[in-house]
């Protein structure tokens, strides 16, 4: 068929799926997930069918696929707030790729497992292409 939408990516997960689609939509590129809503209800399907599809019109292909490719921006500025973000850096091989996990997992699921819900923030930060650890004031 020549009108097929074209695959760019696949995802496993379906959050870093959604956001793809939400930064192509935010471009004007229209798009969608195939098979998003086996996914949704049912996680362990995604490693069976190979996860989720982000696919465009054959015409979008290039210029999306350019969008998904640029790298990560080092800050942004917000007219709305007046308060620019600044992206952090791994101080050990000063990559942008880095995440901080929100919760402190193993604390909060102890006191989950003593009957108290009580998510316990974490200080450390993880870099994805070294994967030194760090905490940052």
């Amino acid at each position: 068929m020549e009108n097929e939408p074209i695959t760019l990516y696949r995802y496993r997960d379906l959050p870093e799926a959604v956001i793809a689609q939400g930064m192509l939509a935010s471009a004007g590129i229209e798009s969608f997930l195939r098979d998003e809503n086996t996914i949704r209800m049912d996680w362990m399907w995604s490693q069976l069918i190979g996860g989720v599809r982000l696919q465009v019109a054959a015409e979008d292909e290039e210029a999306a696929r350019e969008l998904l490719a640029a790298p990560m921006p080092e800050s942004y500025s917000a007219e709305d707030v007046g308060e620019a973000f600044a992206q952090p850096r791994c101080p050990v091989c000063n990559s942008l790729d880095v995440k901080h996990p929100g919760i402190n997992k193993a604390w909060s699921y102890f006191l989950m497992w003593l009957g108290i819900p009580f998510p316990v923030p974490s200080k450390r930060w993880h870099c994805e292409s070294c994967g030194a650890e760090w905490v940052d004031e």
